[in-house]
């Protein structure tokens, strides 16, 4: 009867649980710059103020044009400074509460946007995730953040993580179901298999920056960890009816 070594076991679950293994410690710094690009702290002041005025103004937002005209505050603050990772991150969950999570796939359902507008509206939102990353992601493993960046950095992750989760679900679930996404993205070339994968990083790395629902998330959402569960189920049901390999 084949068994399954506690070496086995092992193998598997690192396998399966990205977390499960060994890994560098976050190191938080809060003596840094709160963000890497803006390091003078009355400019840093006087963005985040900006910022944040602009975000409790949409709290009492009831017309969609006003809240794209909140969104075009954000485009101009954005233009003026397109290194400042948090505006890039906060308007894209803005564009997401408009047009919805279903932006990079068609389906046979009725949409306010044409797919010109949610292709155009995707490209903005995953560029603008893809951007905050690449400015908050620390140079090596061992370089520290800033809380604030950190937090950024882990709610961009799980934006992205978010989309492509649900991207991958509405694939594998609908055969009807096409991309819309931008040709010159490397997104529009994807499979399903790669929206999952990419998801279940983003989760892992989100939660490893301090977002919970993204740390709650990696492992679900990780297709190898799917694999390897069926695979452990397998060869427990082979050992208990006695069919193992010998």
């Amino acid at each position: 009867m084949a068994n399954l070594t506690k070496h086995d076991l092992d193998v598997l679950e690192k396998i399966k649980d990205p977390e499960a293994g060994p890994s560098n410690p976050l190191l938080i710094d809060d003596s840094l710059p709160r963000d890497p690009h803006v390091t003078d702290a009355s400019s840093y002041q006087a963005l985040t103020q900006r910022e944040r005025a602009i975000i409790l103004g949409m709290q009492d937002i009831s017309s969609l044009d006003q809240y794209l005209s909140s969104v075009r505050l954000l485009d101009a603050l954005i233009e003026e400074h397109p290194n400042y990772a948090s505006a890039r991150n906060n308007r894209a969950q803005a564009l997401r509460r408009i047009y919805g999570d279903s932006m990079l796939v068609t389906l046979n359902l009725t949409t306010r946007a044409s797919d010109s507008t949610l292709i155009s509206i995707s490209s903005t939102v995953l560029s603008d995730l893809d951007t905050a990353i690449k400015l908050l992601s620390p140079s090596t493993p061992w370089a520290a953040l800033s809380p604030q960046a950190a937090k950024t950095l882990a709610n961009a992750l799980t934006q992205r993580g978010a989309l492509y989760h649900l991207s991958a679900k509405q694939l594998s679930s609908s055969p009807d179901a096409n991309l819309r996404i931008d040709e010159k993205r490397r997104e529009a070339k994807w499979k399903t298999i790669n929206f999952e994968e990419c998801a279940s990083r983003d989760f892992m790395l989100g939660g490893r920056y301090g977002n919970e629902i993204a740390k709650a998330l990696a492992v679900s959402a990780n297709p190898t960890a799917k694999l390897c569960g069926d695979m452990v189920r397998q060869a427990m049901r082979r050992e208990i009816a006695g069919v193992g390999g010998n």
